[in-house]
């Protein structure tokens, strides 16, 4: 286990003489259980992803409390492999997890390192070892996550070097698992081929959590969320209306969840200012200000059965 942060103290448990321990006085001293809450006020819905969360944290929590008492026990393999599509929190929940191992002393810093396969995988030889090693160095201590895992392997390309990456975080894995978490990301499917032509790495991936789409309902509430925190507000109109605008975008190609909401939200409020700047000498409330209208919903091409912002061919960013 790693040691504690400086400035930061270890979890302690309380031990009576008849050896027992205050689990509860635990979780809360580590802060475990106002995490969880605010990853409950971040992300809406992800129940089965954040039930595993807390299973996880309860894990951790007991088996400081059984070194605490002398029960030795081989560490918890704490690698993991995050599948779904693009925004559903995964990068969210990433940042909490490395704040709970901090809380509970099992990283020493708690932070989180974001690599694709542009920053572990080299060009010519001789380019990925010192690549993949620095992104290492930073994310010690911490977590780092690796998006759209797959791509490190392209057995198609004899001359690729993925696969020196890939063995260079096995060996790290291994030696610095007491002070480091891999989090690999992405797509499911992609991801099952991905451990299948790497067993290697499988193995060491102990903790697999699928983060499923949001339901229609759920997105609208995301909106809304969204919209609250930059002080906007849909008309009822407009609400009925992204309603309809969120079940035809999701028939869509490319779509990814809050990603596209957000997108959906950024692309309404332009309308939006657009419409305010046309009446440009008539006075403005703040209610004005802050009112999305139906309109600014509706010219959407997706009404059209189209992708809007960028090239159709190109997946959202």
């Amino acid at each position: 286990m790693a040691p504690a942060a400086e400035g930061v103290d270890p979890v302690v448990f309380t031990v009576t003489t008849e050896t027992e321990i205050n689990l509860q006085e635990a979780y809360e001293g580590a802060g475990i259980q106002a995490m969880l809450d605010q990853l409950d006020r971040e992300l809406v819905g992800l129940k089965p992803v954040k039930a595993r969360i807390r299973e996880i944290a309860a894990l951790l929590v007991v088996d400081r409390a059984r070194q605490q008492v002398g029960l030795s026990t081989t560490p918890p393999s704490l690698h993991m492999s995050f599948t779904g599509r693009p925004g559903t929190g995964k990068t969210t929940v990433a940042a909490r997890m490395s704040k709970i191992l901090h809380g509970l002393g099992y990283v020493r810093k708690g932070h989180v390192v974001t690599a694709t396969r542009d920053d572990l995988v080299g060009q010519y030889i001789g380019h990925t070892a010192p690549k993949t090693r620095e992104m290492l160095k930073k994310a010690i201590g911490g977590v780092l996550f690796i998006d759209e895992a797959y791509y490190l392997y392209r057995p198609e390309n004899e001359r690729d070097y993925g696969a020196e990456a890939i063995e260079i975080l096995l060996q790290v894995m291994e030696s610095n698992r007491d002070d480091l978490v891999v989090i690999f990301a992405g797509y499911k499917d992609r991801m099952d081929v991905f451990y299948q032509s790497n067993p290697g790495l499988s193995s060491r991936v102990a903790n697999h959590i699928d983060f499923p789409d949001y339901s229609s309902d759920e997105l609208l509430t995301i909106a809304r969320l969204i919209l609250a925190d930059e002080h906007y507000r849909f008309s009822d109109e407009a609400t009925a209306a992204f309603r309809d605008y969120i079940k035809r975008r999701m028939q869509l190609p490319f779509f990814a969840n809050a990603r596209s909401i957000r997108n959906a939200i950024d692309r309404a409020r332009m309308r939006q200012a657009g419409r305010l700047f046309a009446r440009m000498g008539s006075p403005l409330t703040k209610l004005d200000l802050m009112t999305i209208e139906a309109e600014d919903i509706m010219a959407s091409r997706v009404f059209a059965g189209e992708l809007e912002g960028l090239d159709p061919a190109q997946p959202l960013g």
